[in-house]
């Protein structure tokens, strides 16, 4: 089955990483470039996420997975060796109505870790619903080629008119003439 892509605002959403290894640090890696608002828990933590625990002032418990540890939480992302535990994990967050992920289990996944490109207020997310990850790191790769970093400026500057120019006709003329003027500069900055 295939994932339904959709961007989740996480400005008033709690999230737990319950892990503290390498793919925990993976994730929070990812997670870092849209919220801080995360708690990690885990027995031990890697140096790197201990490193972006410290970076971003991030809480954080040293101790064991227990239940009732995802009551206050909307997102849960099972980080751990322990198939058991993650399949434990994923049954509770049932009783949270917390979207979960389970990072060796898919059939526990209520969302899965796109690739992404983020430049500024534009990102593009890449799925192959787990067909091809090979390709979806390919493909990240190559659109962050192909788009330029002057993108941020310039949706900055998109935002600004949105906001001053009244909606109608005009303005959709006027905003789709930008983009398209723009776009069309791409292959001179390169």
């Amino acid at each position: 089955m295939a994932y339904f892509p959709a961007f989740i605002k996480f400005d008033d959403k709690k999230i737990l990483i319950v892990g503290g290894g390498y793919i925990a640090s993976e994730k929070l890696v990812h997670l870092l470039d849209f919220t801080k608002n995360i708690t990690l828990i885990a027995k031990e933590y890697c140096p790197e996420t201990q490193k972006l625990i410290d970076d971003n002032s991030l809480d954080f418990t040293k101790k064991a997975y227990e239940e009732g540890d995802l009551k206050a939480f909307d997102v849960v992302i099972a980080a751990i060796d322990d198939l058991n535990i993650q399949e434990l994990i994923y049954k509770e967050s049932r009783n949270y109505n917390c979207l979960c992920n389970c990072v060796d289990l898919q059939k526990y996944c209520d969302f899965i870790f796109p690739s992404y490109v983020k430049k500024g207020d534009l990102t593009i997310a890449i799925s192959t619903s787990g067909s091809s990850p090979s390709m979806a790191k390919y493909l990240k790769r190559w659109l962050n080629q192909m788009i330029p970093n002057s993108i941020v400026g310039f949706l900055k500057e998109m935002k600004e008119y949105r906001k001053t120019i009244p909606k109608g006709k005009e303005r959709m003329q006027f905003l789709d003439k930008k983009v398209q003027d723009y776009v069309s500069t791409w292959k001179e900055e390169k």
